[in-house]
């Protein structure tokens, strides 16, 4: 299975996303209320990184509670490592647990077209394993 048919579900305008620019008190506020652990952060409409609450745990320790007032294009995780569609879900998770980051960008064309998480991943393994066992229970009972 590759990517393709995890972001095929999905349209690409509910990825939720910020701006370089945004506070990062308001870029975690958005976090909070959408409920999420990371978003794209865009600058002249290209991934330019990713923002996470690592991001924040990270600034604020070092920082403190002034950082909440920086650009997340300052405290963001970048580049923002990113996949193509025809990337295969086996190769983009052990790409995720090599490099250690959960939320991977799907772009095409310089363009993003998705955003998925290891969650989103692994999801997609497990339902693939539980399929494949149910078809080959289903050719033994029959055979």
């Amino acid at each position: 299975m590759d990517v393709t048919q995890l972001i095929a579900r999905r349209a690409s305008a509910e990825i939720v996303t910020c701006d370089a620019e945004m506070a990062m008190r308001d870029a975690l506020s958005l976090l909070a209320t959408r409920r999420i652990g990371a978003m794209p952060v865009m600058r002249a409409g290209e991934v330019a990184g990713i923002f996470s609450e690592r991001d924040v745990i990270y600034c604020l320790e070092s920082e403190g509670a002034a950082s909440l007032d920086k650009p997340v294009g300052e405290v963001m995780t970048a580049p923002a490592i990113t996949i193509a569609p025809a990337t295969k879900v086996e190769d983009a998770l052990e790409m995720m647990t090599r490099r250690r980051i959960r939320h991977l960008p799907v772009v095409q064309d310089g363009m993003m077209c998705g955003f998925v998480s290891i969650g989103d991943l692994v999801k997609a393994q497990v339902d693939a394993i539980a399929h494949e066992a149910e078809t080959m229970r289903t050719y033994i009972q029959t055979a």
